[in-house]
């Protein structure tokens, strides 16, 4: 199975807050709210919703190929993607812009405010299915240019490719018309359950609606872990406690390559989804998105540590 990722590429500027953002907020001040907050810390960090999934996936012998934009700072970048095994080859990039840039301010409480610049990623809208990966067997949508996103979705139900929707912090941009464009046909929903609220909202469509117009959701719940919805099943996910949580950063995109990773090998839902679950608490655990590293042993190893698999993740060490 050939998963193709698309999203943004972008260089995170992950800083860190000694405190709480609520505690700076003041009630009935909200609708004039000028606030400044003094971090303990900035890094620099290789970024974007594409990468950050293909990376994890690639760790897991996915061989992921990402289809999108960068700018004329990628150089590096394309680099070290392909020595981690992800194919760029369906990367493009734009020589009059740079990379998009993320700015996340992170609290004590893991709470974040974040700001994006869109860079070269607004030229995603270019790019096709058609022309750079029609042999995808599986795509996923991911935070990207809004155009694009909607482009991406329509072509992948013309050429019959099955694809994830994952929104995520696009849900907030986008009207309820968009979100209802994106799930249509969708072979997955993916959000978080802010995000599930918001769709929600946005669209007028309840949970079971929504269930109408995509085969499976995925809400994923912090430390609570996550649930799947299958067939009018509910599948709960318990999360993997980490070691210690340095950075939130990227453990979405995390878990969806976990489960994508479980997808593609043809795992149970209950395990595919509990590969979620340890692929993020990997980066709960590192600075940044992209600086986990394990073997697929070394994963398969810690995953049996929390949960039983019967056996079947040995695929993982012959794949």
């Amino acid at each position: 199975m050939k998963i193709v990722v698309t999203g943004s590429i972008a260089y995170d500027y992950l800083m860190s807050f000694p405190g709480k953002f609520t505690d700076s907020l003041v009630a009935d001040q909200l609708h004039t709210v000028s606030l400044s907050f003094l971090v303990d810390s900035l890094n620099r960090q290789r970024g974007g919703t594409a990468p950050n999934i293909a990376y994890t996936l690639a760790l897991l012998g996915g061989n992921p190929t990402v289809m999108a934009t960068a700018g004329q700072d990628f150089g590096d970048y394309r680099t070290w993607l392909e020595s981690h095994g992800v194919d760029t080859g369906a990367i493009v990039e734009i020589e009059d812009d740079f990379c998009a840039s993320f700015f996340v301010n992170t609290d004590q409480a893991q709470n974040q405010i974040a700001s994006f610049y869109t860079g070269a990623m607004a030229h995603a809208g270019r790019l096709s299915f058609a022309k750079h990966a029609a042999d995808a067997d599986l795509a996923i949508i991911s935070p990207n240019a809004p155009d694009a996103m909607g482009n991406y979705a329509a072509e992948c139900r013309q050429l019959g490719i099955p694809f994830i929707y994952d929104p995520s912090q696009q849900a907030a941009r986008f009207s309820g018309d968009e979100l209802l464009h994106g799930l249509e046909g969708a072979h997955m929903l993916t959000v978080n359950e802010y995000e599930h609220q918001l769709i929600q909202e946005k669209t007028g469509l309840n949970e079971d609606q929504i269930l109408q117009k995509v085969g499976i959701l995925l809400v994923t719940l912090a430390s609570e872990g996550a649930r799947l919805v299958i067939d009018g099943e509910e599948i709960r996910v318990p999360a993997v406690p980490p070691e210690a949580i340095t950075d939130p950063t990227g453990a979405g995109d995390a878990f969806r390559a976990g489960l994508m990773r479980g997808m593609q090998l043809g795992l149970p839902w209950e395990v595919a989804g509990r590969m979620g679950s340890l692929a993020a608490t990997y980066v709960l655990e590192q600075m940044g998105p992209q600086n986990h590293h394990y073997t697929p042993q070394d994963f398969m190893a810690r995953f049996r540590q929390h949960f039983d698999d019967d056996g079947v993740l040995d695929v993982l060490l012959v794949d």
